[in-house]
């Protein structure tokens, strides 16, 4: 319900490859470092969102959605659900043009407003396990 299959290859396909990865730090016991280290390997652009800020994987972190200083395409969000719906909205008001809520992460307020924002929305899938079936 949260993740068909056009939304889910539009936003890996058509949306941009600028990639905002919500959680990800230079821990790579963490499910987020092995998500954006394939996301990687398919030619997308890994930006870590972390409070630490930290580079990792090669590329600058940046401790808020709005410190990033460039446009962002996609929000990959790897926080409790609880927490989840408001980097949904700091994600539209970054001007993202979709947010994918991680395996376990569900928000469905949060899905109806990023949804009524204008922006696609995947919840409940992971971008690691959907790309490469699409080739």
């Amino acid at each position: 319900m949260y993740g068909d299959r056009k939304t889910v290859r539009k936003i890996l396909t058509e949306l941009g490859d600028t990639w905002a990865v919500v959680g990800l730090s230079n821990n790579r016991d963490r499910a987020a470092y092995g998500v954006a280290a394939v996301l990687q390997r398919f030619g997308k652009r890994v930006v870590p969102i972390h409070p630490k800020a930290e580079t990792v994987l090669g590329e600058q972190g940046y401790a808020s959605l709005s410190a990033v200083p460039f446009p962002v395409d996609v929000v990959d969000v790897f926080v409790n659900s609880a927490l989840a719906g408001q980097v949904a909205d700091d994600a539209v008001a970054a001007g993202a043009r979709a947010v994918w809520f991680q395996l376990g992460v569900v928000d469905e307020a949060a899905y109806d407003r990023t949804r009524a924002a204008g922006l696609d929305m995947v919840m409940d899938r992971c971008p690691a396990i959907e790309i490469p079936q699409l080739r």
